[in-house]
């Protein structure tokens, strides 16, 4: 009886091996296909948000534009527009001096101004 025990054993020992491996193989194949759908829908979920993005930056810049014509079209044009944002920009500086660009172009410098004059003797 043993013998016959022993002799199924080492009979249907590389049987079992075989339906191992293969039962493994398998598990892999799933595990691989289960991966690469995972990659496939998280590509898909990222080109979907990143459209998505694209589109709310085309909806903010177009409403940016709409409210600039409509700022520009009551301050007088393009010029006036211009000349308000740089008001804008003065009264957003906590600055004590601020320079005004001229017809040229140039700055008119105050520089008499900082410098320390000589006491007259009274």
């Amino acid at each position: 009886m043993v013998l016959i025990t022993l002799s199924g054993a080492l009979w249907g020992c590389p049987s079992y091996r075989v339906y191992s491996q293969e039962q493994a193989g398998r598990a892999a194949l799933a595990e691989a296909q289960s991966s690469r759908q995972i990659a496939v829908l998280e590509a898909k979920a990222r080109l979907e948000s990143a459209k998505m993005l694209a589109d709310a930056e085309v909806v903010r810049a177009e409403g940016a534009a709409r409210a600039n014509r409509i700022l520009q079209d009551s301050l007088g044009g393009p010029d006036g527009y211009l000349r308000y944002l740089q008001i804008q920009a003065i009264d957003s500086k906590d600055a004590s001096i601020i320079y005004v660009p001229t017809e040229a172009g140039l700055p008119l410098l105050e520089s008499s101004r900082l410098v320390a004059r000589p006491q007259q003797p009274e």
